[in-house]
């Protein structure tokens, strides 16, 4: 998001780190993602309360008669604090409530190893559902019901992983808003590194690095980018030797692979 959009998210992300010390986080991250559901399914709805020309208390008077009888009060102020605000588009105000969702969501967790724990649960699943097609299908098919597939998620993960982990993958598979699966689930995860104030950096290796080479990449890292950075590592023997690392879009290639790729291109040119 860029302009009035940036500001007004970051006007409500600061209203929603107001209310969340008094509210049930889980209860209230749960709710968001069905305001976004609801404002998702209705476009004529959506669009009202994007328009900058509307005024401001009708829209949140609109919010509030529809969702005072069905979510809890905490839920009720961060939607009209979203509608309230200025979006360029109406994309960026369901946007923005998705985001203040997956930020409840993880409240009750937002210490740094936690936090670090769930990004890693997010990642390692992501990687099985890509090593697995049977697993990817099963997710995705259309013609399992929302229910189906959540029941399929419970069985895999109730248990095994965080709770805000559970209801992430959850929405990722049931309500996807147009991304594949791997793509939801990359999308939560660079959400919850962006909470906790940090980047992530996919380091792909082919063997698995010692806490102390983890460490040292990590300080590397946290010093060229100026925020603090955690590490998914995905050990890969096609690798080679060296590693990869992308953050983000940039991506430092320093295989084997990639060098002799490079000495092709070369060689070709």
């Amino acid at each position: 998001m860029r302009g009035i959009s940036r500001r007004s998210l970051d006007a409500v992300t600061r209203r929603l780190d107001d209310i969340l010390p008094s509210a049930n986080a889980a209860t209230l991250g749960h709710e968001l993602f069905e305001v976004v559901a609801l404002l998702g399914e209705e476009r004529s709805l959506r669009r009202w309360l994007a328009e900058p020309a509307n005024d401001a208390d009708s829209k949140s008077g609109l919010v509030s008669e529809l969702l005072e009888s069905r979510v809890s009060p905490a839920t009720v102020l961060v939607a009209c604090d979203i509608v309230r605000a200025e979006w360029s588009r109406s994309r960026d105000m369901v946007d923005a409530a998705e985001r203040m969702a997956v930020y409840a969501t993880v409240a009750s967790v937002e210490n740094e190893q936690r936090l670090g724990e769930l990004e890693d649960e997010l990642f390692r699943f992501r990687r099985i559902v890509e090593a697995e097609p049977e697993l990817r299908a099963a997710l995705t098919a259309e013609g399992t019901t929302a229910e189906g597939k959540r029941a399929l998620v419970q069985d895999l993960l109730s248990g095994k992983t965080n709770a805000s982990t559970l209801e992430l993958v959850t929405e990722a598979v049931t309500r996807p808003r147009g991304r594949k699966l791997e793509q939801g689930l990359e999308h939560y995860g660079q959400l919850v590194a962006e909470r906790a104030q940090r980047y992530v950096a996919v380091v792909r290796t082919a063997a698995p690095l010692s806490a102390q080479q983890q460490e040292r990449l990590q300080t590397v890292l946290t010093r060229r980018y100026g925020r603090t950075m955690h590490l998914n590592i995905d050990v890969d023997p096609q690798v080679v030797g060296g590693m990869s690392i992308h953050v983000g879009d940039e991506v430092i290639d320093g295989t084997i692979a990639g060098r002799l790729a490079e000495v092709r291109r070369r060689l070709a040119g």
